[in-house]
């Protein structure tokens, strides 16, 4: 782990920004919390985390909406935690630029694997997608790559 990393993590659930904060201080990171998305904005650009694990149900701005906001200014790393467990929400997660979705309850050691892996990853450059177009495509998703996108091929373009 690179020295001094941080994470951001907004929640509306103040024991789960306890837990988790908890957690990945005894890892050995910097965390910053937000309980709303106004906050988790406010903080982004004073902040400037190397990981970001964002709730997508909580007041002011919900979680797709700051989602939106960290790509329009920034590649950091984004993991949903979330207890919307429904497929066309783990999707629309991804296909609004997360990269990681863990659904609510989760195991603390997988949800620190998780991080772990992103920010080797991001270190290593890994979470840039390639420059070229479709990478891959199969069954009802198509991967742009290069967008950062998924499409879905069962619904009209």
């Amino acid at each position: 782990m690179k020295k001094n990393q941080s994470i951001l993590v907004v929640d509306d659930d103040r024991e789960i920004l306890r837990m988790v904060n908890r957690i990945l201080e005894l890892e050995g990171y910097n965390v910053a919390t937000a309980a709303n998305g106004r906050a988790a904005v406010a903080l982004l650009d004073e902040y400037k985390p190397d990981l970001v694990i964002l709730d997508i149900i909580m007041p002011e701005l919900d979680g797709f909406q700051v989602l939106n906001l960290i790509r329009q200014r920034s590649e950091v790393p984004v993991i949903m935690l979330t207890a919307k467990c429904e497929v066309t929400t783990l999707r629309d997660a991804l296909v609004a630029g997360a990269d990681d979705y863990l659904k609510k309850p989760f195991r603390t050691r997988e949800l620190v694997a998780r991080i772990k892996a992103k920010l080797r990853r991001a270190e290593l450059g890994l979470l840039s997608p390639p420059t070229t177009g479709i990478e891959r495509q199969g069954g009802e998703v198509t991967a742009l790559y290069s967008h950062r996108r998924a499409l879905n091929n069962k619904e009209p373009r």
